[in-house]
């Protein structure tokens, strides 16, 4: 069985990202390298998520672990 997620954060991460380009967003919350994995998922039973950039900018990604459109800060943390 899978461990829950921390709360790394209870607000987004701003952060710039080229498009086109891969990223892995951390879901566990134990990254010391926040919002992206770090490889700290080990043994937790929750993998990191892989995504593309859809344009070079700066945007927010989920520092709570609790949005419902990873990686996307959807302002779940308001709720917590």
């Amino acid at each position: 069985m899978a461990e829950e997620p921390i709360v790394a954060q209870t607000g987004p991460y701003q952060v710039d990202l080229t498009e086109g380009k891969s990223y892995w967003y951390c879901r566990c919350g134990r990254s010391e390298k926040q919002p992206f994995c770090d490889g700290k998922h080990k043994d937790t039973g929750i993998e990191p998520l892989k995504f593309v950039a859809p344009s070079t900018g700066t945007f927010n990604l989920c520092g709570c672990k609790a949005t419902d459109d990873e990686p996307w800060c959807d302002g779940s943390h308001n709720l917590i």
